[in-house]
């Protein structure tokens, strides 16, 4: 799976039959409790979108039509920058006492070089990739953590 750079397996080309066969909804029910773990993480006291989990084809299956993954993309805003750089720095330290491991920290590509930080749970069943963004004045952006939650590869039941 692909999340802003990060690889993680499941279901590369070629391998679809090795991929576990879930339910898309139980799937999608688990990738929201991650994402409430990594919101209890953050420990910031913001807004936070409210958008729920969505599930899609796994784009790096080939034809494969019957694999997908959830993903499950919000932000926390309304909250001075100090303080989500902050909730960002405590991502760094609780991430690897939950099981997960830090696969990049430092800059995306953007323009504005934000800094990201991805992560893969222990037995790689999701990754996890936030994004810190400074209030600009180009199209009015508030200051933001950008979460995005990825499951896996799964095969529909």
């Amino acid at each position: 799976m692909l999340v802003a750079g990060a690889l993680i397996t499941g279901c590369s080309k070629g391998n679809e039959a090795a991929v576990e066969v879930r339910n898309s909804r139980a799937v999608s029910a688990e990738t929201e409790k991650t994402s409430s773990r990594i919101l209890e993480m953050l420990a910031v006291k913001g807004k936070v979108t409210e958008s729920g989990a969505m599930t899609a084809p796994c784009t790096d299956s080939g034809s494969d039509e019957k694999t997908f993954r959830a993903r499950h993309p919000w932000s926390v805003h309304q909250a001075p920058f100090v303080e989500l750089e902050a909730g960002m720095e405590r991502l760094r330290r609780e991430l690897p006492k939950d099981g997960w491991e830090i696969v990049k920290d430092g800059p995306d590509s953007s323009a504005a070089k934000s800094p990201q930080l991805v992560a893969e749970s222990a037995g790689r069943e999701f990754a996890v990739d936030v994004r810190l963004h400074k209030a600009s004045s180009v199209g009015n952006a508030p200051d933001l953590l950008e979460v995005t939650v990825e499951s896996a590869c799964y095969r529909s039941e």
